[in-house]
């Protein structure tokens, strides 16, 4: 049981085979079998086939494995597990950690950034009161009236900072 605790997948399920529970437990698959069947037995896990034979299985401890309705007459489980596979098992072991590396796909969804114009975004009209305070894309023409008021105003405003002070200094009331 602690063996399959230490490799459950975050569903509490393991895909691993006898002979690798045998290894890892230091014991015999005879001895694997038996406490399996305790497992079994006391409701601690339930065992679902993987393949033909029932040399490796999917464990799963403290949980149901949901049953999915009939398909073509088909009925199937449905469940992630962490899978445990031994070396010893492989039928290529002696290439393993020699082989070439694997091919790289493409990520789904890559594709080339559009470049240019393109075309203006698709509009829709705002409904009353819920426009959005956006910032406008273009300045509206100025008023005349308002820019000669304005003006008027920089100019007055900067003629009384380049005036001269010709107030008495504080300090020439003390003499």
């Amino acid at each position: 049981m602690h063996i399959l605790c230490a490799n459950l997948g975050d569903h509490n399920a393991v895909v691993i085979s006898q002979e690798t529970i045998a290894k890892l437990c230091h014991l015999s698959t005879r001895s694997v079998r038996r406490a399996i069947a305790d497992l079994l037995e006391g409701r601690w896990i339930e065992v679902r086939q993987i393949g033909a034979t029932s040399q490796t299985n999917a464990y799963v401890v403290n949980d149901r494995v949901a049953w999915h309705g009939a398909r073509d007459g088909l009925r199937y489980s449905l469940f992630s597990a962490a899978v445990v596979v031994s070396e010893e098992e492989q039928p290529d072991r002696t290439e393993l950690g020699r082989q070439a590396p694997l091919r790289h796909l493409p990520r789904i969804g890559e594709r080339q950034l559009p470049v240019g114009d393109g075309l203006p975004p698709p509009s829709q009209p705002f409904l009353d009161g819920m426009e959005p305070d956006l910032p406008a894309t273009e300045q509206p023409e100025p008023d005349p009236a308002m820019q000669e008021e304005l003006s008027q105003l920089v100019t007055g405003l900067g003629n009384k900072l380049r005036a001269p002070d010709t107030s008495p200094p504080d300090d020439a009331t003390d003499i």
